[in-house]
């Protein structure tokens, strides 16, 4: 019996030993140094420190001119990438977020029926309403616009797409909101 646990012992032994001896050899072989200047480099936006705003980076583009020219059917494309989460149609829905329909010129956190986070809440309060301004910024990225907010969107960052769904976001209502700017008296 002992010569059988010596075999089993010395087998193991030899194994790890070429184990070892591969690693090594493949190691010589194949090594490769690091690079001196890394391919590509990840660039993470820092948030705000408490107390500062980011309002005035946020401010750059003015929405309002870029929604008189804007195409709403390419906002209803647009739309596509939020359908996942958001319903639009009069009476649908909640999913993950509210139903957007009528969402222009809204109480912001107000729609029947959804549970809003946190950050959503104590921006309503600041916030009284879904201005075009508040949705462009919101849209463009919402977790910097509204900080503690739920929705995990990377947002769109160009402002002429997010012209285009909010011109057809707008149209999704019983009484489309008039755009700034023009000569109908604002609600």
């Amino acid at each position: 019996m002992n010569a059988y646990v010596n075999m089993a012992i010395g087998a193991f032994l030899g194994v790890v030993f070429m184990l070892m001896s591969i690693s090594i050899a493949s190691e010589g072989l194949f090594h490769s140094e690091a690079p001196e200047k890394p391919g590509f480099a990840i660039a993470a936006d820092e948030p705000a420190a408490a107390g500062e705003s980011a309002g005035a980076e946020e401010k750059e583009v003015d929405i309002k001119p870029l929604l008189a020219k804007a195409d709403a059917s390419a906002g209803e494309t647009i739309f596509k990438k939020c359908a996942a989460c958001h319903t639009v149609e009069k009476g649908g829905p909640n999913k993950v977020g509210p139903n957007l329909w009528g969402v222009v010129e809204r109480p912001i956190a107000s729609h029947e029926g959804f549970s809003y986070s946190a950050g959503m809440k104590t921006f309503a309060e600041a916030n009284k309403t879904w201005s075009f301004d508040h949705l462009s910024y919101f849209v463009e990225a919402p977790k910097k616009h509204v900080p503690g907010t739920a929705m995990g969107f990377a947002g769109l960052k160009k402002p002429e797409e997010r012209a285009s769904l909010l011109a057809w976001l707008r149209q999704q209502a019983d009484q489309p909101v008039p755009l700034p700017g023009a000569d109908a008296p604002s609600q």
